[in-house]
């Protein structure tokens, strides 16, 4: 399900304008990534947590060359289904 998708089913749920949906939509996904962005959790109790993971440091290979290179530290969105999610999942 692709972004214009999902804004479709809320306004078809919630019977709002597919425009209003796209707008809502909109507004959560914002919130959610400014939030995750100043290294706040966001948790969505029986969806799931995102959370900022920070990477250590380590050293790599080139897979063309084979050479050692070094690979920065770095930061990244981590998602951790909550059980309501995970249930939904095992059901189908």
């Amino acid at each position: 399900m692709r972004k214009p998708e999902l804004a479709a089913a809320i306004a078809e749920q919630a019977d709002i304008s597919k425009d209003k949906a796209s707008q809502v939509l909109n507004v959560i996904l914002d919130e959610i990534a400014s939030n995750v962005a100043k290294g706040n959790d966001v948790n969505l109790i029986g969806f799931g947590s995102f959370t900022i993971r920070e990477r250590a440091a380590r050293t790599g290979k080139n897979p063309q060359t084979g050479e050692p290179l070094n690979i920065p530290a770095s930061k990244t969105v981590a998602f951790k289904p909550g059980k309501g999610l995970k249930d939904a999942v095992a059901k189908g």
